[in-house]
């Protein structure tokens, strides 16, 4: 982990403004349109509230019954974004036999970081309770998210929580985390912080490589644009890299070509490889 101050801001703003290397990709429009067209397509249950103390809710893409599910956690630096942008997600697990929930939370700077990651854990908890009222089976469980949404991966994958919520250890399978965040003290120092306030113990009780589990039947998946910075290069590196030390089943998958926003239109698509290791790791699990 290395070890920043306020005197690298205008690297650490540089190196984690991902604008600067998509070339005027316009994320939210492209998202919302890829997901308006596949919105008519499938099958979604809105808005289940998952958490009565929040009233924050997920939607429900099922499959066929009895099949695994996929919980997906969208990014936007925990301040932006919802569930509903990232619904073209969905559509390859669904046609491959896998339900979708997509996960929205209360943004920063509303709540702070300790309560995001609460309501990602009671989402867990809620769809884990919930499995076989909505047709999916709940002892095949595997996340996933982008940015933000790979640090909430994280600490998912974290221990210290599921016994409270009423989960056993092994619940979850594949775990992909897509330009994930999982070292939040550089952003103690840059532009991120600004809805965060976060301070480096805060930054330290959601920092997924400091809470690494003691043991886990979960693989990861990493990956990073070829594109991106090389701090988020190294944000992925070094989480997966410490997950293999502890003897964890994990992988790096190698996306050139990509920057920090297309990187997950490629779970759009059956025959990328991103898509493809992914599918291929849940349908190896077996709880």
């Amino acid at each position: 982990m290395r070890i920043y101050s306020d005197a690298d801001r205008e690297f650490l703003d540089r190196e984690y403004d991902a604008r600067l290397l998509s070339a005027g990709f316009d994320k939210a429009a492209i998202y919302q349109r890829e997901s308006a067209r596949v919105l008519g397509t499938i099958e979604r249950i809105p808005d289940i509230v998952y958490d009565p103390t929040s009233g924050e809710t997920l939607d429900l893409y099922p499959a066929a019954k009895g099949g695994p599910l996929f919980v997906w956690i969208h990014g936007g630096y925990w301040r932006s974004s919802n569930k509903t942008e990232n619904a073209f997600v969905a559509p390859a697990f669904l046609k491959a036999g896998v339900s979708v929930a997509s996960i929205d939370y209360t943004l920063a700077p509303a709540v702070s970081l300790d309560e995001i990651v609460r309501q990602v854990r009671a989402s867990i908890a809620w769809l884990y309770t919930n499995a076989a009222a909505y047709g999916f089976d709940g002892r095949r469980i595997h996340i996933g998210g982008h940015s933000a949404g790979g640090q909430l991966v994280g600490m998912l994958l974290a221990d210290g929580w599921r016994q409270s919520f009423g989960l056993p250890e092994g619940v979850f399978g594949a775990a992909l985390s897509v330009s994930g965040l999982h070292d939040l003290h550089p952003l103690v120092h840059n532009f991120v912080n600004e809805p965060l306030s976060l301070d480096h113990a805060s930054a330290s009780r959601n920092s997924p490589l400091e809470h690494l589990p003691a043991r886990s039947t979960a693989h990861l998946i990493g990956t990073c644009g070829g594109l991106e910075s090389s701090e988020f290069k190294r944000q992925t590196r070094d989480y997966v890299d410490a997950w293999k030390a502890r003897g964890f089943g994990g992988e790096e998958i190698a996306m050139p070509g990509f920057h920090h926003f297309d990187i997950i239109l490629e779970l759009e698509k059956s025959e990328s490889p991103l898509f493809a290791r992914t599918i291929q790791r849940i349908r190896e699990y077996t709880n």
